[in-house]
């Protein structure tokens, strides 16, 4: 996989070179688990001209790779600005282009307090949930005031987009996101070697958009959190039953009682929103969005996608991606 740190002067280092040590320490217990685990390129990249970046303590960070659209990643990093963050931006200019590239192919694009100013600018929030740096919060309505920001919470979620309030945050997202790559089992062992103050789990304290875990049956929870970490898997209903020790009835039983849905059609609407978000954000084919959300049968997965939207995929595309990008 493919990470990318943006630089950008006055940055605070540790927003950026946290994650960087996390997914590092990540990769390496893949590696030693599982021959086979995959690699991890990390390149840096400037938001601005310039050979060298200075942090905000005077830390010189220098790029590795340029800032060029046609350099696609799985993993973006945005880093937090000390106070105004202003004079940086519009320094930036050139990163909202290549941002809305990174987010056209399918990046997850993760931003830190000030830093999730740069995701404003590029319109990736607009219209979308967001949080920065408490003490920006006023500034940051009154300049992008189609944004949704939630004052309330370190984290938030939108599709493919992170936003933490703090690096303590951002650490807690990195989390959530090696497990994405490499596993539950790895990210436990990052989230247990770095600090005990990276233990608040994930899902309990961001804000995620269409959230449907607020129920009391905390078994469910834990099984809904699952169908969607392992979206693309062969997941068998009864298989998940056992996992979760509950017998096939039980669990239809229960999950239905909290959720008001079976498991097998939750976990096919999970699919079909994330399809949806690929179709309408990213520049994959639609044979490869089937294939990420669980479907190696293009056909069969087409007429799900038919079946619950009265559309086809590609007709869906059509007429979504006109205004994704559209400026005000």
């Amino acid at each position: 996989m493919r990470l990318a740190i943006i630089l950008a002067d006055h940055m605070l280092a540790a927003s950026a070179m946290l994650p960087v040590e996390m997914w590092h320490a990540a990769a390496g217990t893949a590696a030693g688990r599982k021959r086979s685990a995959e690699g991890l390129t990390i390149e840096f990249l400037a938001a601005h001209e310039g050979e060298r970046i200075q942090s905000q303590a005077g830390l010189p960070l220098l790029p590795t790779a340029p800032l060029d659209p046609a350099l696609a990643f799985d993993v973006v990093y945005l880093p937090a600005l000390w106070r105004n963050p202003r004079p940086v931006l519009r320094r930036a200019s050139a990163l909202t282009p290549w941002l809305r590239a990174q987010f056209e192919q399918g990046a997850l694009i993760a931003a830190v307090g000030t830093g999730c100013c740069f995701l404003a600018e590029a319109g990736l929030l607009d219209g979308k949930s967001a949080t920065t740096h408490w003490h920006y919060f006023e500034q940051f309505a009154r300049d992008y005031p189609r944004v949704l920001l939630k004052r309330q919470y370190f984290i938030t979620q939108a599709g493919s987009i992170f936003c933490a309030g703090s690096v303590n945050a951002m650490a807690d997202v990195t989390v959530h996101l090696i497990e994405r790559f490499y596993g539950r089992a790895v990210a436990s062992h990052v989230e247990r070697n770095f600090s005990h103050e990276i233990r608040r789990p994930f899902e309990k304290y961001r804000f995620l958009e269409g959230d449907d875990l607020q129920h009391s049956d905390e078994l469910i929870v834990e099984v809904q959190l699952a169908m969607q970490r392992r979206l693309q898997e062969p997941l068998k209903m009864a298989d998940l039953a056992l996992e979760f020790g509950l017998s096939p009835r039980s669990f239809d039983r229960r999950f239905r009682e909290a959720t008001g849905s079976s498991p097998l059609a939750y976990l096919q609407q999970q699919r079909m929103k994330v399809a949806r978000d690929l179709l309408t954000s990213t520049n994959l084919s639609v044979a490869e969005i089937a294939y990420r959300v669980g479907y190696t049968d293009y056909g069969h997965f087409a007429r799900l996608f038919e079946r619950n939207l009265a559309v086809a995929p590609r007709e869906y595309r059509r007429t979504v991606r006109a205004k994704i990008f559209a400026l005000p």
